[in-house]
């Protein structure tokens, strides 16, 4: 079960469900957690839709200097002010990057009644800060609760670069960092206190961070987290250059960490074709002991697994090819894979091409075989009215033409997405980070980015636009700003 997608009260009906399973004989244990995994789905499916998006809008590589703040954008179609920015809470500070965001309590603190969902952790990316943002008292209009100066992070931790944030069963919280205080490569992470917000210190054991981070996911009834590798802060701040790629500045690896130890177990180098591997996700099936993540460099989709041996493995399952290309900066262009999800009943993955500029959709009911079920274009560097043409595509697909929703051409390419619970609504937003926006897509930081919201077909697979959606960034009172990563209550 994906831990930050449900609250703690719903997770303690479910481990009321696992204590009934606990009671049964060993034989039948397994069919009832498959059942379990079943009711859980349905319930969450039938559940309320979500009415509230919370996203960080940044200003960092902009020419408007103005602190980055937190939108509050209204989802439910019954209001008013539905598709709208309906709050902003600026943050106290300039430049810091607001990039990811966690809460501060999800399912992982089940047995404490007293954990809320009520607070959201927002890591800056640049400036190592870390704001715990107040959505419990008003959810329509947050407050700022607490700030973490990047000292603290620093000199208790010797890192910087905080990017994503988990909520933890002892009730902490646990910060993923992607560098140390001069721009290396680090992969290590921040425990905050869940309740004052302090800095702890480290998770992991002195000196056994990995090379380089970014996100990660953990699985405790295996025992086992997973962390995936970006590259050095101090190469990527203000755009990519393939060069440091050959000088070994981005990752291509998995770490693999023992939960209850904190120990470094293996890391599952994924070569060239799993160059900067960034979003991972388990399977939601506690069961299951596999899932999917998205590297970037070469657009491939690796599917990590535990063998029958006990150790943790990898393999490339999905690949979208690259097109040659003119008018661009390189030959070929990839198609960047920068966001992965898997739907709650674990039978899409999602993903986003941040070059190319489409969103796909795999039927992962076979795990090791996805199959492409659904695409939708969005925008990206192929438009056909753009300054590149295609000269050799292994897929055979024309060039998109520009998409115009309610008057407005889409700037940038579809990259951060979050589904809803029932799988129905898939919402997405254009900006990657400001440094590569501004290299990538620079129109973008002069008309801002928009969020989408596309419809999905979860009997069949499909994705089509919903044309009575937009929320237009460019339009925000202090100028454009760049939305990016999404949260759903």
């Amino acid at each position: 079960m994906d831990m930050c997608r449900v609250s703690p009260a719903f997770m303690m009906f479910v481990r009321h469900v696992e204590q009934q399973i606990k009671n049964h004989s060993k034989g039948t244990r397994g069919v009832l957690m498959i059942a379990q995994f079943h009711l859980v789905s349905f319930f969450l499916v039938a559940g309320p839709r979500e009415e509230i998006v919370y996203l960080p809008c940044i200003y960092r590589s902009t020419d408007i200097l103005k602190p980055d703040y937190l939108a509050t954008v209204d989802v439910d179609p019954k209001s008013p002010t539905y598709s709208q920015v309906i709050h902003r809470l600026p943050m106290p500070n300039l430049r810091d990057e607001l990039h990811h965001s966690g809460w501060n309590a999800c399912s992982s603190c089940f047995d404490d009644p007293s954990k809320t969902r009520n607070r959201l952790i927002l890591p800056s990316l640049i400036s190592s800060r870390i704001y715990v943002v107040d959505v419990g008292t008003n959810p329509r209009a947050p407050k700022m609760h607490k700030m973490v100066e990047p000292v603290d992070l620093f000199w208790k931790c010797g890192l910087a670069n905080p990017h994503t944030s988990h909520c933890l069963g002892s009730g902490q919280i646990m910060i993923s960092c992607m560098g140390d205080p001069a721009g290396n490569g680090k992969g290590g992470f921040v425990l905050l206190d869940g309740e004052t917000f302090e800095v702890i210190g480290n998770w992991e054991h002195q000196g056994e961070a990995a090379p380089f981070g970014y996100d990660f996911w953990y699985q405790p009834k295996h025992n086992v987290m997973i962390s995936t590798e970006w590259g050095a802060p101090k190469a990527l701040v203000n755009g990519f250059n393939p060069a440091h790629v050959k000088e070994g500045l981005y990752g291509s690896s998995l770490n693999v960490w023992d939960w209850t130890t904190h120990r470094k177990l293996q890391t599952l180098e994924l070569g060239e074709d799993g160059a900067i591997p960034l979003e991972v996700r388990f399977l939601h099936d506690p069961s299951a002991t596999e899932g999917y993540v998205g590297c970037a460099l070469k657009s491939t989709v690796f599917r990590f697994y535990k063998t029958p041996k006990g150790d943790w493995a990898a393999e490339k399952v999905i690949s979208v090819p690259s097109k040659k290309v003119e008018g661009w900066m390189l030959p070929e262009m990839p198609g960047l894979i920068t966001d992965i999800l898997i739907s709650l009943d674990d039978r899409f993955l999602y993903f986003s091409n941040w070059l190319h500029g489409d969103i796909r959709q795999y039927d992962i009911t076979d795990r090791r075989n996805p199959r492409l079920a659904g695409q939708v274009f969005l925008g990206g560097s192929l438009v056909t009215d753009g300054p590149v043409k295609i000269l050799e595509d292994p897929e055979n697909q024309p060039q998109p033409s520009p998409r115009i929703i309610q008057g407005k051409r889409i700037p940038g390419s579809p990259q951060m997405l979050q589904l809803s619970l029932d799988g129905r609504r898939l919402y997405v937003t254009t900006s990657l980070f400001s440094g590569w926006d501004k290299q990538f897509y620079p129109d973008m930081l002069r008309e801002g980015s928009v969020m989408m919201q596309i419809d999905v077909d979860t009997v069949n697979g499909g994705l089509s636009l919903n044309e009575n959606f937009l929320v237009d960034f460019g339009k925000e009172p202090d100028g454009p700003a760049l939305a990016h990563e999404l949260r759903r209550i």
